[in-house]
């Protein structure tokens, strides 16, 4: 048993995996010392990043108050922190592509006479796709903290039907009504554009008016959904909307009071193509598009914005967190299957 282990990383969104290598380091270790990443430096790769003290407590949280008293928090401002020349450490645990630099943290301990610490090495928890979890797939929205998907397979199966439980789930609007007048849309539009300012992370308008709204006012939606009408009615003003605004033009069908692979496909394939290359897409969609927006919060990146118009309201803006995540999960749990 060791007295000090050391671990360094982002501990971003502390996830299963993270779990894993702090338990395997409280195993040989009595005591952990854990160096997170210091804002300054994790915000210039991702300014998405939970803050150094809101990462600590997850992670006080997550670990339970018997194995947090073991644990004590630093800041870590580079690569090796105060692993070359911490004098009580008698470990480090680590994942294997970060193998080598414990590697070269124990010859710059040679060089500085202190002995080498004993690594060790913790492999990957794989989600559930095969792949391994990690904060980045969490913050690009593949995957949550335990590793699953946030798509329920019956989506994926076949034509799923809203129930009259979930539509009652849906009468209030999911996010923040932003207020304006509905022969000028443009009114509450601007309010938006000026909230959202200039984010990184997409923006997903779903339905013909906030569309058209968005291209009138020269910010046109990352990811654009239409279906040619307004209040289920035909609506000519979708004549407006201009496909050359977008990189590309995507097709598919879903029925009134339902969501289909057809539309998942669409959608998945306008967000993947957005996250590798910034690839914009119009999506027409063959029925009606209102219920996409609860398969969209489960595909987008944490910090993506949902528009969607409220009839006689206004604009309704949703930012994509896990929360709104898991919301939405719950809520397709909740359609019935078959046609």
């Amino acid at each position: 048993m060791h007295e000090v282990g050391l671990i360094g990383g982002t501990f971003d969104r502390f996830h299963d995996g993270h779990v894993r290598l702090l338990e395997r380091s409280l195993e040989v270790c009595t005591s952990v010392e854990a160096w997170l990443t210091s804002d300054s430096s994790a915000h210039s790769k991702d300014s998405r990043v939970l803050r150094w003290e809101e990462r600590c407590q997850e992670i006080r949280d997550r670990m339970g108050s018997e194995s947090a008293q073991r644990i004590r928090f630093g800041i870590l401002e580079d690569a090796f922190g105060p692993a070359p020349t911490h004098s009580d450490a008698g470990a480090i645990t680590c994942t294997p592509e970060t193998r080598s630099a414990c590697d070269e943290i124990n010859s710059m301990r040679l060089h500085n006479q202190l002995q080498p610490l004993d690594i060790i090495e913790v492999e990957h928890l794989l989600a559930w796709d095969g792949s391994p979890i990690s904060s980045s797939r969490i913050r690009n929205g593949e995957i949550d903290r335990s590793g699953l998907p946030w798509i329920p397979n019956l989506v994926r199966e076949g034509r799923i039907n809203l129930t009259p439980e979930v539509e009652a789930e849906l009468k209030d609007p999911f996010g923040q009504l932003v207020p304006g007048p509905e022969d000028d849309p443009s009114v509450a539009m601007s309010k938006v554009i000026a909230q959202i300012g200039g984010e990184s992370s997409p923006v997903i308008a779903v339905g013909d008016v906030t569309v058209l709204t968005l291209q009138n006012l020269g910010r046109p939606a990352d990811i654009a959904l239409v279906d040619g009408h307004t209040r289920r009615q035909p609506w000519y003003g979708a004549d407006g909307i201009d496909p050359s605004a977008y990189d590309e033009v995507l097709q598919c069908e879903s029925p009134a009071g339902s969501l289909t692979p057809s539309l998942l496909e669409a959608c998945e394939q306008a967000m993947l193509s957005w996250i590798e290359n910034g690839t914009t897409h119009l999506i027409e969609v063959e029925g009606e598009e209102d219920l996409a927006p609860l398969i969209l919060h489960p595909l987008a990146p944490l910090g993506s914005v949902v528009l969607y118009g409220q009839p006689g309201s206004g604009v309704v803006l949703r930012w994509c967190s896990e929360e709104s995540k898991h919301r939405c999960r719950k809520l397709l749990g909740g359609f019935d299957s078959g046609d």
